[in-house]
């Protein structure tokens, strides 16, 4: 990928020779006051690519080849031949290109040919989410409609929301399932004597946007595909795993780790695509002591601002949000008549966008306000599809979105796409950005920073999210407290052998490293007395299958272990959502804004003995960002380096967490007052990677005793933010805690650790890579304008100390001291 990098900070200077997408941010930065520092902190060009194409494969049938024919698709391009060719040997293969690069051509040439020429054969597509999974049913169901060739297909959605009615007949006469790894696990597995026909007949599975399996979700989503490849092989099958993937770093590994088998990868992308801008766009701080500002455009979007009395925590000063950002950029392209996806992080910003959007728009071109509107999860299906019609007709010109319109939505003609605030991976930035310029032509991508160190980093370091490959999947199946519960439903399903107990272990091992974790396991269930060793191998203990009698509902594929808490609106008793009992205490505290497919609750009770959250409905103007403290305990390392006065760690940890009160935040990030609670501690039992410095090394620096506590508290914050950088985390994934001195390494001593059970493999990705991170970590503060610390660099909005004490100037002086010592 050709990119052309440019520096700005006074905006664009164009000539006619520049890019639609510099037009169109020429356009909508014209209006701005000259005095003003530009947003615009850099723009890159992508180069035009055009297409390459090969022959249609000699072993498909001419069914299959004129079904894709009368769908326009005349040759298909090198990759999808490719990676059809190795799955149609027999190849476990991931096809791991760009959006819009045709992947699903790819698994769909060898799967409706072998249906073609194997009435009885099936087939498995698995999906992330069920929005991705109906709308790939949709369009198979489109290219074999009216071919007697597949008439016998019948393929069937098969998920939480499928009747049971329905379900029964799609277990009897579907021969292509789509699903998801949750309905997998409690649907299907559960049950798999009555899929003995599906199953041994299956030859392939789909799994779709692999690059989404990731922590903990994809820690389960592995083992819950390993259990399924062992039951269908029992059944007299062998089926070829083909992954479907957004770029990634490491595409072999990724999904070879979530199926234990081997794989080969297809990276070369041979699709099209037009010249692609993106433009990194930082928002301005807030007016401050009377400094109204001038610029009304900006002011305009902005109203959330509340004057000139914006500031954060302990008067740190506060930028712009990005939502309001957003909002105008989104109300100016559509002026332009540039078709415009927006992406934003939370339901809430989607719909708090798309209003005031409209908003502008009815203030400077009132006939177009009509024609930007909300997207996102928890619509009804009609709504969805009336929505994505109405963006793929032009009827549309603006579409504030979640990721719902990341997956699998085939949007095409798009002139621009909005990310307002990273989306946690080059991944996923770059499903985004691909939404632009599908048809070829030119497009423009703008990501704004939110008031987040990592965002600032990246519009300040734009090589580190253009130029940077996809980072490597994280996952840990091997985590004892994932693996031991999918064991259990293992033998559950069939009487766990030594030779399966080998096969797990083979999957969790590496070139350098043996596992055993799956014996461990194993040895931890029967001294649990849940299994019972016989001579076929280990069995369910009768009547001891689990705590609660059964194995899968123990499982929460999608986060922790454990019981769930029910979020019920108190007013009507009506069900909003459930959540697992870890997390209760930092989502539905009382008082916190709870959110439920566009509704606005606020918590009033959280019952964890009943497992109950009683809600009422509000639409408060704040939100609610839950603070804690913690304390951790070293259990055991297991690998660490030193660098002259530094040591750097990767050990299990114990960690007590305490909810101790939530702040309130009106929507332009200002606070409003913390509140204090009173919540019983939490212990976790995880992985930290950890560096200690002497206290020599700190005064030889100029760190004195005083000011410790300060310098390494601001380090903490700043390096929890940027270790997604390294690892495919979020900052809510982790924790950290700083101490002057800890009793366990009786030195200055800084935590980041993971928050799972067990780990969910960030902490060990930060501590591979400690170097790269750290680096990244002092840039990122360093670069920061503000004086003292601010959201953008040093400060946490989960920090239970209200972001006291820090001193940035002393972290900035900490990190590149850790810089040093890591760089040799």
């Amino acid at each position: 990928m050709e990119i052309t990098f440019h520096a700005r900070r006074q905006g664009p200077r164009l000539t006619q020779h520049d890019s639609y997408g510099e037009e169109l941010l020429a356009a909508t930065l014209a209006g701005a006051d000259p005095a003003e520092e530009s947003p615009l902190t850099h723009t890159a060009v992508i180069a035009k690519r055009t297409a390459e194409f090969a022959d249609w494969p000699a072993w498909v049938p001419a069914d299959v080849r004129d079904a894709f024919v009368e769908r326009g698709i005349e040759k298909p391009w090198t990759h999808q031949v490719t990676a059809a060719d190795h799955a149609m040997a027999g190849r476990n293969v991931s096809i791991c290109t760009g959006t819009a690069s045709g992947k699903s051509l790819a698994y769909l040439l060898p799967i409706l040919t072998t249906f073609a020429t194997d009435p009885n054969s099936t087939a498995l597509y698995l999906s992330p989410t069920k929005a991705l999974g109906t709308d790939q049913l949709r369009a198979v169901s489109e290219t074999i409609a009216g071919r007697r060739t597949f008439s016998h297909l019948q393929p069937c959605m098969y998920d939480g929301d499928t009747e049971s009615e329905l379900r029964q007949w799609a277990r009897t006469h579907s021969r292509w399932i789509f699903t998801n790894p949750d309905m997998l696990h409690l649907g299907i597995l559960s049950t798999h004597q009555k899929w003995r026909q599906f199953f041994a007949k299956l030859k392939f599975v789909v799994v779709d946007e692999c690059h989404h399996y990731r922590g903990v979700f994809g820690s389960h989503t592995a083992l819950v595909l390993q259990r399924m490849l062992r039951v269908a092989r029992a059944y007299g099958a062998d089926p070829v795993v083909i992954g479907a993937s957004a770029t990634v770093s490491n595409p072999e590994q990724a999904l070879s780790r979530l199926i234990g088998d081997d794989v080969v990868a297809v990276t070369q992308d041979t699709s099209p695509h037009g010249e692609r801008t993106v433009a990194m766009w930082e928002p301005g701080f807030l007016p401050f002591d009377g400094a109204q500002g001038t610029n009304n455009r900006a002011q305009g979007a902005g109203n959330e601002a509340q004057g000139a009395n914006s500031r954060g925590e302990n008067a740190a000063p506060v930028r712009r949000p990005a939502g309001a950002e957003a909002a105008r950029l989104l109300a100016d392209f559509v002026v332009e008549g540039a078709r415009t996806l927006c992406f934003l992080r939370s339901r809430r910003g989607v719909e708090v966008t798309a209003l005031r959007a409209r908003e502008l728009l009815a203030e400077s071109a009132p006939d177009l306000t009509n024609r930007v509107a909300a997207y996102r999860a928890g619509y009804l299906a009609d709504d969805r599809r009336r929505l994505e019609r109405a963006l793929a007709d032009g009827e549309l010109l603006g579409v504030a979105t979640t990721n719902a319109l990341e997956l699998g939505v085939d949007i095409s003609g798009l002139d621009a796409v909005i990310v307002a605030g990273y989306p946690g991976t080059i991944a996923s930035f770059w499903q985004q950005a691909g939404r632009a310029g599908r048809r070829g032509e030119g497009s423009l991508v703008v990501m704004i920073a939110r008031d987040d160190p990592l965002d600032t980093y990246l519009v300040h370091h734009p090589d580190a999210l253009l130029g940077r490959p996809v980072e490597a999947t994280v996952t840990d199946p091997g985590n004892p407290y994932i693996l031991g519960p999918h064991l259990l439903c293992a033998a559950t399903e069939l009487p766990l052998t030594d030779a399966d107990v080998d096969a797990f272990d083979r999957a969790f091992s590496t070139p350098t490293l043996h596992s055993r974790r799956a014996h461990d396991a194993v040895a931890g269930l029967e001294a649990a007395g849940l299994l019972k060793r016989r001579k076929a191998g280990w069995y369910p203990a009768p009547s001891t299958s689990s705590e609660n009698g059964d194995p899968y509902a123990d499982i929460d594929i999608r986060g922790g272990i454990g019981g769930q808490v029910l979020i019920v609106d108190a007013t009507t008793s009506r069900l909003l959502g459930t959540v697992d009992s870890s997390r209760a205490k930092k989502s539905v505290y009382p008082g916190a804004v709870y959110l439920h497919q566009g509704e606005s609750f606020v918590v009033d009770e959280l019952d964890l003995d009943e497992g109950l959250a009683l809600t009422h409905p509000e639409r408060p103007d704040w939100t609610t960002t839950d603070r804690e403290v913690s304390d951790v305990t070293i259990l055991a390392t297991h690998r660490s380096w030193s660098s002259g006065p530094m040591t750097v760690s990767f050990a299990d940890v114990e960690v007590t967490n305490q909810v101790v009160g939530y702040l309130r935040k009106a929507l332009s990030g200002e606070i409003l007052d913390s509140v204090a609670l009173d919540l019983p501690p939490e212990e976790l039992t995880t992985r930290a990677v950890l560096y200690t410095l002497t206290p020599e090394s700190l005064e030889a620096a100029g760190i004195g005793p005083e000011r410790l506590p300060g310098v390494l508290h601001a380090a903490e914050h700043a390096m929890i933010s940027l270790l997604g950088l390294v690892a495919t985390c979020d900052r809510w994934d982790i924790g950290g805690l700083s101490t002057d001195l800890h009793p366990d390494t009786g030195l200055p001593t800084v935590f980041v650790y993971d928050g799972y059970p067990g780990g969910a493999g960030f902490a060990e990705r930060g501590f591979d890579a400690f170097a790269d991170w750290v680096a990244a970590t002092a840039e990122a503060v360093a670069d920061c304008r503000c004086a003292d610390g601010c959201p953008s660099c040093v400060q946490s909005p989960k920090c239970g100390n209200g972001n006291e004490p820090l001193d940035k100037a002393g972290a900035i002086t900490v990190l590149n001291l850790l810089r040093e010592l890591s760089s040799g």
